[in-house]
């Protein structure tokens, strides 16, 4: 055997042994020579075993280390899952606020994002081309010939103009068909005619009409309407402008600029808008406000008075007016809102239809007249009307015993408060006809109202 301190040492393939304590000193105990190969090698034999057995003991646990660590790892995964599922699921029951179960959950989560979003679908439409098909056969063109009085170095001259505007296809009867539109839109009119969706062009009589509130009611003959006309034509919806909300998008048809139906899209920019009239200024120069509108930035152009301001359900909740707008302000269009006048509209179609008599044969009343501005309005506190400037001996109104100052208001029933809306009233009576005159006589406790009967005479022409 070897020595405790005795080592194997190989040199070129040849074993000999080596004492670590006394090198040189003495060899081995069997008395071989240095450099031979020993005899016995089980001692070698074993230490090869040794390494082997050594080198699988390391290699079982090293395996069983790293399965130890994996299922360690996988343990803890576990437990963070279901960690998270606890929290996940206690979240869950809270949102639901009692509900029995997950899918119960997933559900009302669904129905949420689905309603939202409708609502963003809703909010953000911008292709309104099925509510301008459904609507524009129920949208007309109002074409107004009249006469233009001009002054020119002290004299008045006249002359025939033409102008355009819209109308709403509001109703008809067993022999009308009822149109809606502005009253600065028929106003003064010698003629009017009405044009279709299809382009048929029709003559129209004024119905009835306010020019307070800037509303009229013309109506079509049904047999003067080809009946292919007929069948492509549509009653406009009439809505209510009383739900509108600031922000709600809107569309406006009308005949703009007299080229024909066009189409314009906003939102509503303010509601109840209180805007003075043009024509009404107080005594001091401040403003009179009148009636409330509907503010839209909706292009609103010279023509497109009297058509329809609409809904996205093709619902008309205004009538667009450009007189009231001002041309030096941008995206700012004016529409009196449906629901303001309702009543008015339902009362001026329930009119009888008069038409217009020729001219050699109107009645002549027989008093020359003026304005009363809103500057006397407010000063005199004096009722809005004809002042009478003059009666002509012999005639009705003579007759009848108005006097100069007196202030005609009403013929009929029909409010008059100016010369040309006095002048278009007696254009629908012969002469001969004796009518009711409503006027205004002054006295010491002030104005008193009176009505007379004026039979119409007949005004001498000299050619």
């Amino acid at each position: 055997m070897l020595g405790k301190e005795q080592v194997i040492v190989m040199y070129e393939n040849t074993y000999y042994y080596e004492n670590n304590s006394n090198y040189g000193s003495s060899g081995p105990e069997n008395n071989e020579k240095p450099g031979k190969k020993p005899k016995n090698s089980s001692g070698f034999g074993k230490k090869i075993m040794i390494g082997i057995c050594c080198g699988l003991s390391f290699g079982i646990f090293a395996g069983l280390g790293f399965q130890a660590v994996t299922t360690a790892t996988d343990l803890m995964k576990d437990k963070m899952e279901i960690t998270q599922e606890k929290e996940y699921g206690g979240a869950i029951e809270e949102a639901a606020e009692g509900a029995e179960n997950t899918g119960q959950v997933k559900e009302e989560l669904k129905s949420t994002t689905e309603l939202s979003g409708s609502q963003l679908l809703t909010t953000t439409v911008t292709d309104v081309s099925e509510v301008v098909k459904t609507v524009m056969p129920a949208v007309v063109s109002v074409n107004n010939k009249y006469v233009e009085k001009l002054s020119f170095f002290g004299q008045e001259y006249s002359q025939e103009a033409i102008g355009s505007g819209s109308g709403i296809i509001a109703g008809k009867n067993d022999t009308e068909l009822l149109v809606v539109t502005n009253y600065h839109v028929i106003e003064s009119a010698e003629e009017l005619t009405v044009q279709f969706a299809d382009g048929e062009l029709v003559q129209a009589q004024v119905k009835g009409s306010d020019a307070d509130k800037d509303l009229a009611v013309i109506v079509v003959p049904l047999s003067e309407i080809e009946s292919e006309t007929l069948d492509a034509i549509a009653i406009a919806k009439l809505g209510s402008s009383d739900d509108l909300t600031v922000g709600e998008p809107v569309i406006a048809i009308g005949n703009a600029l007299g080229y024909g139906q066009a189409v314009t899209t906003g939102v509503v920019s303010a509601l109840n808008r209180a805007i003075a009239s043009s024509t009404e200024v107080a005594f001091q120069g401040q403003d009179k406000e009148i009636n409330t509108f509907i503010q839209t930035d909706a292009a609103i152009n010279p023509g497109n008075s009297g058509g329809p301001l609409l809904n996205i359900r093709g619902e008309v909740i205004g009538i667009n007016s450009n007189k009231i707008a001002v041309s030096s302000v941008e995206g700012m269009g004016y529409a009196i809102p449906i629901s303001d006048v309702h009543e008015i509209i339902e009362d001026l179609m329930n009119k009888q239809t008069r038409l217009k008599v020729a001219e050699d044969k109107q009645g002549y009343l027989g008093i020359t007249g003026v304005d009363v501005v809103a500057e006397y309005v407010e000063l005199y506190d004096a009722p809005e009307g004809v002042y009478v400037s003059s009666v002509m001996e012999g005639t009705g109104a003579d007759e009848a015993g108005l006097v100069r100052g007196d202030i005609i208001t009403a013929i009929n029933g029909e409010k008059i408060s100016s010369m040309d809306e006095l002048k278009e009233e007696l254009s629908y009576y012969e002469a001969g006809t004796t009518i009711e005159v409503t006027i205004m006589q002054g006295s010491p406790t002030g104005y008193q109202a009176k009505t007379v009967e004026i039979k119409l005479g007949r005004q001498s022409r000299t050619r």
